[in-house]
């Protein structure tokens, strides 16, 4: 059980979370004109590739989008590698008629893809921008630049010409900002963390205001909500699965979905797929309307795995759920 901010045990999954940031010329932090109502679907990691079912799930995210008459939709990365077999599934993303925007995962560029093809077979405008949305200025960054020197595995950092445009980018808006981007920077292995977050402060301190609301992020797989200097860090679970490896194997569907999936069996998959329908306020409160599904087959507890990495993870492994969370995350001025 959860406790939230001012209101005790949470005995649903409804988190009202309040913070109040002090200012220390005004006492508290201010803000201009009020932005519009903005509505948007977000995803991540549906991981086409490795999932059976891929399009069956985004089918299921266009439609609730429609449904919910959104801004905008945005998916966060590890949508699908940019391959002509996954064309048919690039195409049920892509004839959702609203405003779409991508975010590059580190899994898109599997099967050795480079950055830029896959930003080109995506349609994104580049691995990194900005646009502007009904009073709102969103940023989408891109995580996978390797660090110098380089570590094993995957990329994950911003390096300094994206942190430069980043902070040319926010100066020249006075719009209240939201980030996009696939790994989360609250994990401590994000590398140039430090100095995107104390990039993210100074821009609100020299605005005298919480300018800089939110950062969405995906990749890990975890449902959790995080509030760095005034700054939500709002993780966004995976569209499909929870990411267990070889020493968690087990056969979820049968032997045929295996054979064609073989990845499959390193996860716990969710039974439906989780998305949200994001509500920002004029107020600037965000209210994440999430969505609960159910394990298929065992869950990560059941074998074991929370007990042998919960302590590493977010709320001692309670991030680790068939689940997104409904939140209201407010920030309050005076």
């Amino acid at each position: 059980m959860q406790t939230c901010a001012k209101t005790g045990p949470c005995e649903s999954r409804l988190y009202i979370e309040d913070q109040r940031i002090p200012n220390p010329h005004t006492g508290w932090f201010l803000m201009p004109d009020k932005p519009q109502f903005l509505t948007f679907a977000i995803c991540a990691d549906i991981h086409q590739d490795i999932m059976h079912d891929g399009p069956d799930r985004l089918r299921s995210f266009t439609q609730a989008a429609v449904e919910a008459q959104v801004d905008m939709a945005i998916q966060l990365g590890d949508f699908c590698q940019p391959t002509e077999a996954n064309r048919p599934f690039l195409a049920i993303w892509e004839a959702l008629e609203t405003e779409r925007y991508n975010v590059l995962g580190n899994h898109d560029m599997d099967g050795g893809a480079t950055r830029e093809q896959t930003v080109a077979y995506m349609s994104m405008r580049a691995r990194f921008y900005a646009f502007d949305i009904r009073g709102w200025h969103c940023v989408v960054l891109d995580g996978n630049d390797p660090e110098d020197p380089p570590k094993p595995g995957y990329p994950c950092g911003m390096a300094a010409d994206q942190i430069e445009w980043l902070r040319a980018d926010l100066q020249g808006t006075d719009l209240p900002v939201l980030l996009f981007i696939h790994q989360a920077m609250d994990r401590g292995d994000f590398g140039g963390a430090d100095d995107v977050l104390a990039l993210l402060s100074q821009i609100n301190r020299a605005a005298g205001w919480q300018q800089v609301l939110a950062v969405f992020s995906g990749h890990h797989h975890l449902d959790y909500a995080n509030c760095i200097d005034g700054i939500w860090h709002i993780q966004m679970n995976s569209m499909s699965n929870y990411w267990m490896g070889e020493d968690f194997v087990q056969v979820r569907y049968d032997d045929q979905i295996d054979a064609a999936y073989p990845y499959i069996k390193y996860t716990a998959p969710y039974r439906d797929p989780l998305y949200a329908i994001v509500r920002l306020q004029p107020d600037r409160s965000i209210h994440v309307d999430g969505f609960d599904s159910q394990w298929v087959g065992p869950s990560p507890a059941d074998l074991g795995y929370v007990a042998a990495h919960g302590g590493n993870l977010p709320q001692a492994g309670a991030s680790v759920r068939p689940g997104i969370s409904t939140r209201l995350l407010k920030p309050e001025t005076a």
